[in-house]
């Protein structure tokens, strides 16, 4: 069976799980964990289960030597599946995009840092810049880190992190599918267990 998601389908084995995400409108699978959870691999995995046009959306601007490794990793990991990358550290939605395409968002917290830091932004700027994303793809995987504790932090930092729970918080709330890669094993925590 296939999912309808806009212009694009989705291969499912499974008409229960089909009829779960058979959908004209709007979707949104938000992927979480830790760092190197294995969340954006798996991300990767839903996302090129929609057939049509599909975006990698990635947010980071690199810093040091690190930030670069990750980044290449990264473009190793999605290499032959077909993903049209966009580099874009702000304003996800001011970006031309085919109406209906699916599109993989690396990742909020990124997006939320370059607002804070280099716009003075905040969660609702990001927030509302996703759900114009979302209004016009079909679907978007957003991939975010969690489980940070903003206790643990001070200063800038703990603001970001106060801010990046925040925004978890609200794409957890209208997000239709929520999962969390907790040691490399996805644990389905709102919505319909994703095949992949």
């Amino acid at each position: 069976m296939r999912l309808v998601c806009a212009r694009f389908t989705f291969v499912c084995a499974d008409d229960i799980l089909a009829s779960k995400f058979k959908r004209q409108i709007e979707m949104l699978i938000l992927v979480s964990g830790k760092n190197s959870s294995g969340k954006s691999a798996y991300a990767e995995k839903i996302a090129v289960r929609f057939d049509g046009t599909r975006y990698y959306i990635a947010t980071m601007i690199p810093h040091g030597s690190g930030g670069l490794e990750r980044i290449v990793k990264h473009r190793r990991q999605r290499e032959g599946m077909g993903f049209i990358t966009l580099e874009q550290t702000q304003n996800i939605s001011s970006l031309q995009l085919e109406d209906g395409c699916a599109v993989l968002l690396e990742d909020v917290s990124n997006l939320l840092a370059n607002a804070m830091f280099a716009s003075d932004n905040s969660s609702d700027a990001v927030l509302a810049d996703i759900r114009a994303l979302c209004a016009r793809c079909c679907p978007v995987v957003a991939v975010t880190i969690s489980g940070l504790c903003a206790d643990d932090y001070s200063g800038e930092t703990r603001a970001y992190v106060t801010q990046l729970n925040r925004l978890n918080t609200e794409l957890y709330a209208i997000a239709d599918t929520v999962v969390q890669l907790d040691g490399g094993n996805p644990v389905l925590l709102k919505g319909a267990v994703l095949p992949v």
